[in-house]
C-alpha cells in the first residue's frame, strides 16, 4: 500500500483545509484528485494506490469535507469559493502544470481552474459530469444531500447507503456496500458513524442556480488543446447522452467512455475507468 503525508494549507477566510500527498517522479506533472459534493480523499485511495511512485498523487478535501475545516458560514460552499480555496493550494504547491482527475463537482472545478487559470492543467479528466446538469439528478442530490442521521453500526450504515443509491450501484453486495459506506462515514470519538462532511453544504446547493451559478460551456471550451477524458457511468441521471456527444463534438480530443452498470458517479476502480485514466496519462508522457 502506498504512503502519504496528511498535509494542509489555509484558505483566504481562515480555513485550515486538508490533502493526502502521495510522492512520485518529479519530472511530471502531478496529478491532483477533487472529489464530489459531499465526498472525501478516501474516494480517490485505490487510484492513489496505484498510480503513487510513478506519479505524485495530491487529493484534495474541499472544505467542510473529511479533516478539513467546515465553513462558518454555509454560504461560502459555493464553487466560486472552492476555486479560491485551491487557487491558493496551487499557488503553495508551486506546480506549473497538474494532471486534474475531477468527480462530479469536481470536475466542475476543472473546468474553472482551466477557465482561470490558463495553461494550469496537462491533462484532464471529467467524471460523469458535463456543462449541462440533468435536471432529474440535480432533484435527486437535492433531495438527499444533508439529510444523513448517524448509524449505529457500520452495517446499518451500509443498508442505509444502499437504500438511497441501490440504483447508482446495482450489482453491489453487502460487502461492497459497507466498503463504500467507510468512503462516505466516519466513526467520532463517542462511537456515532456519522457522514464525513457539513451536513450544511446542502443550504446554498438548494438555491436555484446553487449548482454551479455560472454557465459552464465557456469553461469547458478552455480544455481545447490538452489530454483530455471523460466517464460517464451508463445509468447516471446527471450527465446525460446527449451533453456527452456534444462535449465530445466541441472537443474532438475528448476520449469519451461509457461505464456500463453504474451510475453518478463511476467508482474509477472499474476497467474501463482505469484503462482510460491510463490512456490519459500516456497522452501526457508521450508514452
Amino acid at each position: 500500500m502506498a504512503g502519504y503525508e496528511d498535509k494542509y494549507w489555509w484558505s483566504a477566510d481562515g480555513l485550515r483545509l486538508h490533502y493526502r500527498d502521495y510522492a512520485g517522479r518529479e519530472d511530471r506533472p502531478p496529478i491532483i484528485c477533487l472529489p464530489g459534493l459531499t465526498r472525501n480523499v478516501r474516494d480517490f485511495e485505490p487510484v492513489a494506490e496505484r498510480l503513487a511512485g510513478d506519479w505524485r498523487v495530491i487529493c484534495v478535501e474541499l472544505r467542510g469535507r473529511g479533516e478539513s475545516a467546515y465553513a462558518k458560514d454555509p454560504m461560502s460552499y459555493v464553487p466560486l469559493v472552492y476555486l479560491q480555496d485551491l487557487g491558493l493550494l496551487i499557488d503553495e504547491l508551486k506546480v506549473a502544470q497538474f494532471v486534474g482527475l475531477g468527480t462530479s463537482l469536481g470536475g466542475i472545478m476543472l473546468m474553472l481552474l482551466a477557465a482561470t487559470r490558463r495553461g494550469c492543467l496537462a491533462g484532464a479528466l471529467l467524471n460523469d459530469i458535463g456543462p449541462d446538469l440533468a435536471p432529474e439528478g440535480l432533484a435527486r442530490i437535492q433531495k438527499f444531500v444533508g439529510t444523513g442521521s448517524a448509524q449505529p453500526t457500520w452495517v446499518h450504515a451500509a443498508r442505509a447507503v444502499a437504500e438511497v443509491q441501490g440504483m447508482i450501484y446495482p450489482k453491489y453486495r453487502l460487502a461492497d456496500w459497507l466498503r463504500y459506506a467507510k468512503r462516505l462515514y466516519r466513526l467520532t470519538s463517542q462511537g456515532r458513524i456519522v457522514l464525513d462532511y457539513d451536513q450544511r453544504i446542502a443550504e446554498p446547493f438548494r438555491v436555484p442556480g446553487g449548482a454551479t451559478g455560472v454557465d459552464l460551456w465557456p469553461a469547458y471550451a478552455a480544455f481545447g488543446g490538452i489530454p483530455l477524458s471523460l466517464l460517464r457511468g451508463e445509468l447516471s441521471d446527471l450527465l446525460a447522452p446527449e451533453t456527452a456527444r456534444e462535449m465530445q463534438s466541441r472537443l474532438p480530443q475528448l476520449d469519451y467512455v461509457t461505464v456500463p452498470n453504474v451510475g453518478h458517479t463511476p467508482t474509477l476502480e472499474e476497467p474501463l475507468s482505469i484503462e482510460a485514466i491510463d490512456r490519459l496519462l500516456g497522452r501526457i508522457t508521450g508514452a
